[in-house]
């Protein structure tokens, strides 16, 4: 029988606002998905064609969060590794061994390999790479509607120059990462 390997990967570890999201992804072996790359590196329509496909197709796939507040509290590295070990506890099978795209793996029951670059080299990890960015990036459309004037569907979060001028204006959001420092300046700017 083959061995059930799992590919993890995140998204959002840059932006000021929303969570950060893991996904957790078991490609059938011998199977391979054409047109799998890095999720940064797709079109946003190829990223949602691929990602229907690897939902279809996986033999277990997971996505998992871990919220602003989480990363406030306990720092984006930390929060990072939370939701990838959230996203492999939430497969519905445990793999043999999990393959994490970058130089840091989240505490598993199974073995884990980093692999820097992952992402552009492991099948299995370019899955999780698009589905997690898909599913943050529709979060963050979804933010839009409850947060209006911040520009999320547009920016996703990140710290744009229409993100900041927004934050300026606005004020922070409960979807705002406080710790992160043009977040925390915004705060203090307006409490003078």
């Amino acid at each position: 029988m083959s061995r059930l390997i799992c590919g993890v990967d995140e998204a959002g570890r840059g932006p000021l606002a929303g969570p950060v999201v893991a996904a957790a992804v078991i490609l059938p072996p011998n199977t391979p998905l054409s047109g799998l790359n890095d999720s940064k590196k797709l079109s946003p329509r190829r990223r949602e064609r691929l990602a229907a496909e690897i939902r279809a197709t996986a033999l277990a796939w997971a996505v998992a969060e871990a919220s602003a507040a989480e990363i406030d509290e306990w720092n984006i590295l930390r929060a990072t590794l939370r939701a990838m070990a959230r996203a492999v506890a939430a497969l519905p099978v445990m793999p043999d061994e999990v393959l994490v795209d970058g130089n840091q793996a989240p505490a598993l029951e199974v073995p884990v390999r980093t692999i820097i670059g992952g992402d552009a080299l492991e099948p299995a990890i370019m899955a999780a790479s698009i589905l997690a960015k898909t599913h943050r990036d529709a979060r963050l459309v979804a933010l839009e509607a409850r947060h209006p004037g911040y520009g999320f569907a547009r920016h996703k979060g990140y710290g744009t120059a229409a993100h900041l001028a927004a934050l300026a204006r606005l004020g922070p959001c409960p979807e705002h990462r406080r710790s992160f420092a043009p977040v925390r300046a915004a705060i203090e700017e307006s409490v003078r």
